[in-house]
């Protein structure tokens, strides 16, 4: 039997990189999953590929509505809600505190911040009824960044130790009737996209210098793609996982055994 068999699933930022994978893995695995992006392309390929195992709402994570919306749309064509993975995020591709103007970090702060982190509380607070129905669970994409330094900028960084704040005390808050862990991926050869209030102070790279950065930083020198962290995903979404609440699962290549450095 597939490990997410009748499994119904909401996912943000589903129609690229990382939350991709995750849809695709997932559907592999029998669950439907209901996808908010704002990709309305990305939307349209996922529908196409996967047709009615699929459910595409074109919306922004910093809209509680537009997250009452799916899962509005979850429950109606899937009759309930099991698992909800809150992914969608943005990047401040390492821009330096140091040489970004006041404006701009301003600027950064109130968009990164909504995205990365309000944006993880509207999904929450959008699904917590209907899991509590279902006894389910919340997965949160964090990142390495939340737990040491260089693995983006200051915007970046604090936004991931939010995240990790937010799901601790969620898992408390709200067991014994929903776990709340999360996903933890080191750097990721994926288009994570720099917001346009730092561009200005970021140095773009291309693939193959940031792919000999990616295996610098981690013990087993890899270069991680989107697919190399579902299996995360996976096992956190299944039963198999019901005594696992409040944890991070690392995907990223060893960083514990040396951090960031």
């Amino acid at each position: 039997m597939a490990q997410l068999s009748g499994k119904s699933i909401y996912l943000t930022g589903g129609a690229s990189g990382i939350g991709r994978a995750i849809t695709e893995a997932f559907v592999k695995e029998g669950a439907v999953v209901t996808i908010l992006d704002r990709s309305a392309a990305g939307l349209n390929e996922l529908k196409q590929q996967y047709g009615e195992q699929v459910q595409c709402i074109e919306g922004d994570v910093t809209v509680y509505e537009d997250h009452v919306r799916a899962v509005k749309t979850a429950v109606e064509t899937y009759g309930k809600l099991d698992v909800f993975v809150a992914n969608a995020g943005v990047f401040d591709g390492f821009a330096k505190f140091e040489k970004v103007t006041p404006e701009a970090m301003s600027a950064a702060y109130d968009l990164l911040f909504n995205i990365n982190v309000k944006g993880y509380f509207n999904g929450a607070k959008a699904v917590t009824e209907e899991l509590k129905k279902t006894a389910g669970n919340m997965i949160f994409t964090v990142s390495g960044a939340g737990f040491y330094p260089d693995g983006g900028g200051v915007w970046y960084t604090a936004s991931k130790h939010a995240q990790i704040g937010l799901m601790r005390q969620l898992a408390f808050e709200l067991a014994p009737d929903i776990r709340v862990n999360a996903v933890a991926p080191g750097g990721t050869l994926t288009a994570l996209h720099v917001i346009p209030p730092l561009q200005p102070f970021v140095k773009m790279v291309d693939n193959e210098t940031k792919e000999k950065s990616i295996k610098k930083r981690n013990p087993l020198q890899i270069a991680m793609i989107s697919e190399d962290h579902v299996g995360a995903y996976l096992l956190l979404a299944s039963d198999q996982a019901r005594a696992i609440t409040g944890e991070v699962i690392s995907s990223d290549g060893g960083l514990a055994v040396r951090g960031l450095g």
